[in-house]
C-alpha cells in the first residue's frame, strides 16, 4: 500500500475551526483560480444596525464569485419585519453584486422561511428537495440581472 495513504485518518467533526478548514477553502480556491484564470471571490453582508447601540440586529451575508452572486444567510427580527426593511437589504446586496460585475443570482430558502418574498422579487425556483419535517423542502432560486 502507498505509504502516503497509510499516514493519514479521518476526523468527523461538529466544531472544526477556521484554522483546520484554512487547507479546504484555500485548496479549493487555488484549483478554481487554476482552471478559470479568475480570482474575484468576495465575502458581501449588508447589516443592519442599531444606531443607538450600533448592535447588528440583523442582516444578509454571502459572496459574489466567477459572475454570481450568493446569498448564504438573510435574518431579520420578527419585530422588524413588513416595514420595507428586508426588500431594502436585498435590493442594496443585489446592487452590490451587480457593481462587482455579477449577471446573476442564486440562493435557497426553506419553505416555511421566505421564497414568496424572493419571488415577489423577480427570483425564479429552479429546483426544490424534500426535508424535514414532512413536508417541508428546501427551495433553490436564482435571478439574472
Amino acid at each position: 500500500m502507498n505509504s502516503t495513504v497509510e499516514e493519514i485518518s479521518f476526523e468527523i467533526c461538529e466544531n472544526a475551526d477556521a484554522e483546520q478548514l484554512l487547507p479546504i477553502e484555500e485548496g479549493l480556491n487555488d484549483f478554481n483560480d487554476l482552471m478559470t484564470g479568475i480570482s474575484d471571490r468576495k465575502p458581501l453582508s449588508v447589516l443592519l444596525k442599531s444606531t443607538k447601540t450600533g448592535e447588528v440586529l440583523g442582516g444578509m451575508q454571502g459572496r459574489s464569485s466567477l459572475g454570481l452572486l450568493f446569498i448564504d444567510l438573510f435574518y431579520l427580527p420578527p419585530e422588524l419585519r413588513r416595514m420595507g426593511l428586508g426588500t431594502d437589504i436585498l435590493n442594496r446586496f443585489e446592487d452590490e453584486g451587480r457593481r462587482r460585475g455579477c449577471t446573476a443570482a442564486f440562493l435557497y430558502t426553506i419553505s416555511f422561511q421566505a421564497p414568496d418574498f424572493y419571488k415577489k422579487h423577480g427570483w425564479e425556483e429552479f429546483g426544490r428537495i424534500d426535508c424535514a419535517p414532512e413536508g417541508t423542502s428546501r427551495i433553490f432560486m436564482k435571478k439574472s440581472f
